[in-house]
């Protein structure tokens, strides 16, 4: 997977070209994952979906590795405040697991069985 692909083709703006590739080797691993464990097929006439989704699970990847950092405390001296501490999101290992599924059906058939009437 290229960061130029992401770039000018999926046309994804989120993730800094520096953590790409970091990102898309754990994209990738969940793919092959998603392909040892599913029956996982590219739509008809979708050539670059399976590329198209590992961006998209990229996506969510950098989302949930930056929504941690997103709540934090700051600290000056004797003065303390924390910054949004209203709802966060759920980045429960739970949620990310659901979530990068959603991304990649977004662009792949995957079933369980021999395909969708098997369930």
């Amino acid at each position: 997977m290229e960061y130029g692909f992401y770039r000018d083709t999926y046309r994804g703006d989120a993730v800094p070209e520096a953590e790409f590739p970091a990102l898309a080797r754990d994209a990738a691993a969940q793919l092959a994952r998603y392909k040892r464990i599913y029956r996982v097929s590219a739509p008809a006439g979708l050539e670059e979906s399976e590329q198209m989704a590992m961006c998209a699970m990229i996506d969510a990847l950098y989302y949930f590795q930056t929504a941690g950092s997103a709540g934090a405390s700051v600290s000056v001296g004797s003065v303390s405040s924390s910054v949004g501490q209203g709802a966060q999101p759920d980045c429960s290992a739970k949620a990310q697991a659901a979530e990068l599924l959603r991304c990649a059906r977004l662009y792949l058939d995957i079933y369980r069985g021999c395909g969708p009437c098997c369930g």
